[in-house]
């Protein structure tokens, strides 16, 4: 009788997250799925960014495209964070150049009439299209998304891409009841839109705090954290890795691990050893190439590179990707290269201990407990 096939579970990305023994590094880029590849562009001319994250053939499609061209060890389910509120009513529009769009602000207690709870019902083509990516991708892993409250009340209180949050912090200042209400609905929507995922097969989450980085610690931890937690915890009980990640998030690194996450995103702006000392011993990171070193000469890109490996070294969990999202003009060749340079370097690479700690004993074949690139 055959052996059954291995599944995601025994991927080295999930493995990572649960900070277990892996064969090599898992990578996978923010942003993979996207105006980078010129596939991607082919399959979205003509057609608007909602329309395409509500098409499930073009979904699994767009999804699928980096999962081919640059061999990463996850699938980013290709989405957008206001997909949810889209689909439960808010009268909104992603514009090119600009972003999100809503026709009227959320200023008062009125306007949380337009937000009702998010039903499965609301987003048959999630379900739909998760459902394909899981069969295509074998044993490759699907990370699915969506955003955090934080940021989708500052899409919906701004009217669209702030860069001082003034709406945005003068509610969560001068109304945080009204401020506490509309997180509190955010946070119901988010978790809905993540179990809806990960139910239809998605094998981790990555909660995305595109905004948070626009706040202190104290307002963070007061005023956004414990609606974050809740849609971690909500998710936690469906037994999928929960990754956490924010941009100019190095002073809020401890607060975003203790809302709940198993996997801290950290952005290139603080170093993965430092981010680790930050956060903690108990969570993985992931992280943090930035990501205009690909428009360097590949020397520069071999060495930023293996600087991001060096600093992860002795971690008990890294998953390496960007520290951000591919940007639009990265050239697909060079993070194809990456991908293999970060394989070539971690496959059967030597084991080093975590500062302070005794060195661990091998596993069979040659991993250490704890130690990615370790075998």
């Amino acid at each position: 009788m055959s052996s059954p096939r291995p599944g995601p579970q025994d991927s080295d990305l999930l493995r990572a997250c649960r900070r277990e023994p892996v064969r090599r590094t898992p990578v996978w880029f923010m942003r993979q799925a996207g105006r980078s590849l010129p596939e991607y562009r082919r399959v979205r001319e003509g057609v608007g960014m909602l329309e395409s994250c509500m098409r499930p053939d073009l979904v699994t499609e767009i999804t699928l495209q980096p999962v081919r061209r640059h061999g990463v060890d996850a699938a980013i389910f290709f989405s957008d964070i206001v997909v949810p509120l889209k689909a439960v009513g808010v009268d909104l529009d992603i514009r090119p150049g600009v972003g999100p769009v809503v026709e009227r602000p959320f200023r008062t207690w009125e306007d949380l009439d337009r937000l009702p709870a998010l039903e499965p019902d609301h987003v048959p083509y999630v379900t739909e299209a998760v459902r394909s990516l899981v069969g295509e991708l074998g044993a490759t892993p699907l990370i699915g998304f969506a955003g955090a409250p934080f940021t989708l009340a500052s899409y919906l209180v701004e009217g669209g891409p702030s860069r001082n949050h003034e709406a945005t912090k003068a509610m969560m200042w001068g109304a945080p009841d009204l401020w506490h209400a509309l997180l509190e609905r955010l946070a119901g929507i988010s978790a809905a839109f993540l179990r809806v995922q990960v139910e239809a097969g998605a094998s981790a989450v990555q909660l995305f705090d595109s905004w948070a980085g626009a706040l202190g610690a104290a307002d963070y931890a007061r005023s956004v954290a414990p609606h974050s937690a809740r849609v971690l915890a909500e998710v936690g009980g469906l037994g999928v890795p929960r990754i956490h990640f924010g941009v100019g998030t190095g002073e809020l690194l401890r607060l975003m691990g203790e809302a709940g996450a198993d996997v801290v995103g950290v952005d290139f702006r603080v170093p993965l050893d430092e981010a680790a000392r930050r956060v903690g011993p108990d969570r993985a990171l992931q992280g943090n190439l930035d990501p205009a070193v690909v428009f360097a000469p590949w020397e520069a890109v071999e060495a930023q590179v293996r600087a991001v490996l060096d600093a992860a070294r002795g971690l008990p969990g890294h998953v390496f990707n960007l520290g951000h999202g591919v940007l639009p003009t990265s050239d697909p060749d060079v993070l194809t290269r990456v991908v293999e340079l970060v394989h070539e370097l971690t496959e059967g690479g030597p084991a080093v201990p975590v500062t302070g700690r005794t060195a661990e004993p091998a596993l069979p074949g040659g991993a250490r407990p704890g130690v990615p690139g370790s075998r």
